[in-house]
């Protein structure tokens, strides 16, 4: 597994306050997506957990905030952050 993917942090940013249907208002994941993410091994079983994530935050217009937040953590830990990957891979060929 490529080092991004397997040193990837869990997408909590440490906020923990679940307010919509049980979701966290800092990451929109639930209690049991926070374990479950732990739990995956495979790139993409993560990969898929971050699409997952990333557009549900879209949806819920919290995606800026959680994005910054998060890439400050993968700064902090000095990893690389996943995020980057995905968007390069959302990128049109040219």
């Amino acid at each position: 597994m490529a080092k991004t993917w397997r040193d990837a942090p869990s997408p909590c940013i440490d906020v923990c306050k679940y307010k919509r249907q049980g979701r966290c208002i800092g990451c929109s994941m639930t209690k049991d997506e926070k374990k479950a993410f732990v739990r995956l091994e495979e790139k993409a079983d993560k990969k898929a957990f971050f699409r997952m994530l990333v557009s549900r935050l879209e949806e819920q217009g919290g995606l800026a905030f959680w994005a910054t937040a998060y890439r400050k953590k993968c700064e902090r830990r000095d990893v690389p952050c996943p995020l980057d990957k995905l968007e390069a891979a959302e990128e049109p060929a040219s």
